[in-house]
């Protein structure tokens, strides 16, 4: 049964505390042997040199060879706290990613304590239950998925999903194992392929405006033979389709059974109750965008809330926010500045006081009041919010894109290149990591 997502066991955002593998203790072990090895030499020479000379060449030479190990020491130690950033020392990771003025917590900038809380299993939801799976799930997950990625038909999934979101999807997928997966968003069709992946023999049932085949003409696509399209000239929305007779065709009768995925950029909101009223419970969004960003009103914008710890936003100039905001921007492609996150009468929520709906070819103002409407409503119905962390840190990706202070923790952390390795991820290229958008995963029901 799908309920056995659920458990109230917390999650672990910071993954496992592990002991560092053997070639990263034999890197460390390598560059103190060599320094012992260069003051050994140096010693030994400078003591036969002194047999000759009398006693105070013999103590030059000691406070030369004290001075030389004191530089040493220091050069050694704070070359390695740079190269080598521990997954724990929040200190040093703030400030070699420039997240200093951050709170441990998220904080000014972070993810709304709402979410964090309902990412461990301690938020708003209405029973506080959370997902199963744990990091060592995820690490294990990513062993067995990075080698089947390798196999996509679609190479170059440009303006679609990259790595962290298609192992999201795969992931998912594969534990709650559904009798029925419906995609409403295909493009080229690698989701469709992400979720045969995971379920090789489950029904797909897939809406998109233009059928993936249409691709082929120019480039690789994937069309799934076990899948029924609403595609093309026969495109339903998914709010239109008559889900009670198209379910029955397929002999669904439960629809706790049935997993839905978003990538339509369409208002989360609206599908999120459109979604509820049909009766299903389980759902993937793609495109979760932060507050200030995308083309489409999203389930972690409404969770930013000012009346939630770590949630709302200050529109004053002189904040620290806005200073905080300013000097991330340089480091980040998608981090948002005041000036981007503020519209007309300070309104920072949805993108700029607006709710933006189909690729932002709808954009209606909001108010405040309704936007914390939007908030209640959805904790009424929530009972598991969960965003899939990016898949390893920056300093181990190369991306800089997503900035890593609105996002939750990495299942793989900074400094930690040996389990990045082992895992196969350093063979894939560092452009499938630069598609991150906060991928989350609903589990919701009747008020």
């Amino acid at each position: 049964m799908l309920e056995r997502a659920l458990s109230s066991r917390r999650y672990n955002i910071h993954g496992d505390t592990d002991e560092p593998s053997s070639s990263e203790y034999s890197k460390t072990m390598k560059h103190n042997h060599f320094f012992c090895r260069i003051t050994n030499r140096a010693s030994n020479y400078l003591s036969r040199f002194t047999i000759g000379s009398g006693y105070l060449c013999f103590c030059v030479i000691i406070a030369f060879l004290f001075i030389l190990l004191v530089f040493g020491s220091s050069l050694l130690f704070s070359s390695r706290g740079f190269v080598c950033i521990s997954s724990f020392d929040t200190l040093s990771r703030a400030r070699f990613f420039g997240f200093d003025d951050l709170e441990s917590d998220f904080g000014a900038l972070g993810v709304p304590w709402y979410t964090y809380n309902l990412i461990l299993g301690k938020g708003r939801s209405k029973h506080g239950n959370t997902v199963e799976w744990t990091s060592k799930d995820l690490l294990k997950g990513l062993e067995e998925f990075v080698p089947i990625y390798e196999t996509r038909p679609i190479k170059n999934n440009l303006y679609g999903m990259g790595f962290d979101h298609s192992f999201g999807l795969w992931f998912m997928a594969r534990w709650l194992k559904p009798d029925m997966m419906i995609e409403s968003g295909a493009f080229k069709g690698h989701s469709t392929w992400v979720l045969r992946q995971a379920m090789p023999d489950t029904p797909i049932i897939s809406l998109s405006p233009r059928h993936p085949e249409k691709y082929l003409k120019k480039g690789p696509a994937y069309v799934d033979g076990n899948c029924t399209y609403f595609a093309g000239k026969d495109f339903v929305d998914f709010g239109s389709v008559d889900w009670p007779k198209v379910l029955h065709k397929h002999g669904i009768a439960d629809l706790s059974r049935v997993l839905i995925f978003f990538d339509d950029h369409q208002n989360e909101m609206k599908r999120v109750e459109q979604a509820l009223n049909v009766g299903f419970r389980h759902l993937v969004f793609e495109d979760n965008y932060d507050t200030g960003t995308g083309d489409h009103y999203s389930l972690r914008q409404i969770c930013d809330q000012s009346y939630i710890r770590g949630g709302g936003h200050s529109c004053f100039k002189n904040s620290d926010e806005a200073r905080i905001r300013s000097r991330r921007k340089k480091f980040w492609e998608k981090a948002v500045d005041i000036k981007e996150l503020c519209g007309p009468d300070e309104a920072w929520w949805g993108v700029r006081g607006y709710m933006r709906d189909n690729f932002n070819h709808s954009n209606e103002p909001i108010s405040y009041t309704e936007h914390f409407q939007n908030s209640r409503f959805i904790e009424s119905i929530l009972d598991v919010y969960w965003e899939l962390p990016p898949v390893a840190g920056p300093s181990l990706t190369h991306q800089t894109r997503y900035d890593p202070a609105r996002a939750p923790s990495p299942i793989v952390e900074d400094g930690k290149y040996g389990l990045f390795k082992r895992l196969g991820l350093a063979k894939l290229d560092n452009s499938v990591f630069n598609g991150y958008t906060q991928m989350v995963y609903l589990q919701i029901s009747e008020q």
